[in-house]
């Protein structure tokens, strides 16, 4: 049986959970349970602190982790990722009190202050600094007031709590984050659950990202039509009871699926719809 850990709370824990439900796994009702066993697809559920996660699996208890990149690395984990899963996105910086430093060649003999002390060290290493870090869990914008530190490093949104609290960001981003699936790093991710796994996933973020499209053209029209829709290997075309007329099915990437309708509208194109794909397999 497949073992897998889920971040149980955060901002990880609920996209995680409707990712895995929408791949077809059982997933827990209530947020009190630890351990969910889902027999018919033969995988167990664990789900923990996401900070956990890596280290779970980095010591083979475990045979995959849903967790965050930035929390895999700060861990030092002897975990690896193998798939993004594109939730949960965000950029770590540094921030201080305007005209402190330009950026990290100005922090030699400062403190800087994060939650993610192993990032931060290692950044400072790569970069020949010589800076101490000092950890804090969460709300480090306030050490800079109270003289605990002169820099911090944290995640950075959209930077209104930064200015909120008077401080600006500097130098170029550490680390962009996401979510990602983790293995134990240099373990087979051949074996046949974990390459399903993987496989289910997949389709949840192709069907995330396409829809498909139905419209009907005429004949003449139609190889203009299909440069438009050219699908993922080619579009489905049938001809209609009306001569003349060719109904086509593709899918489309759903960002682009409003321009491509009007683009089609305009060759002459009519009746077109499109529809959400709930899954996939390529």
């Amino acid at each position: 049986m497949l073992r897998i850990a889920v971040p149980n709370k955060g901002s990880l824990s609920g996209p995680a959970s409707a990712m895995l439900h929408e791949a077809g796994y059982q997933q827990r009702k209530e947020s009190k349970e630890l351990v969910l066993v889902d027999p018919e697809n033969e995988v167990e559920f664990f789900y923990l602190r996401p900070r956990d996660i890596a280290i779970y699996v980095s010591s083979g208890r475990l045979d995959i982790g849903i967790t965050g990149r930035d929390l895999l690395l700060d861990s030092g984990a002897n975990a690896e990722e193998i798939l993004q899963l594109g939730f949960a996105r965000s950029t770590f910086r540094y921030a201080t009190k305007p005209g402190t430093a330009k950026g990290p060649e100005d922090f030699g003999g400062m403190t800087i202050a994060t939650s993610y002390e192993g990032i931060v060290a290692k950044h400072l290493a790569d970069q020949g600094i010589d800076a101490s870090v000092v950890h804090l869990d969460g709300a480090v914008e306030t050490a800079i007031e109270l003289g605990v530190a002169q820099i911090i490093a944290d995640v950075v949104e959209t930077g209104t709590s930064l200015r909120n609290a008077g401080l600006e960001v500097v130098g170029e981003p550490i680390l962009k984050s996401e979510a990602v699936v983790i293995r134990r790093t240099g373990s087979p991710t051949d074996e046949p659950k974990v390459q399903q796994f993987l496989r289910r996933l997949q389709g949840v973020l192709v069907a995330r990202s396409y829809v498909m499209m139905d419209y009907d053209c005429r004949a003449e029209h139609l190889e203009q039509a299909v440069a438009l829709t050219p699908g993922l290997e080619s579009p489905t075309v049938s001809p209609l009871h009306n001569e003349g007329w060719v109904a086509v099915r593709a899918m489309v990437p759903a960002r682009e699926a409003q321009r491509i309708m009007d683009d089609l509208y305009e060759l002459g194109a009519r009746a077109i719809l499109t529809t959400e794909i709930h899954a996939c397999r390529l």
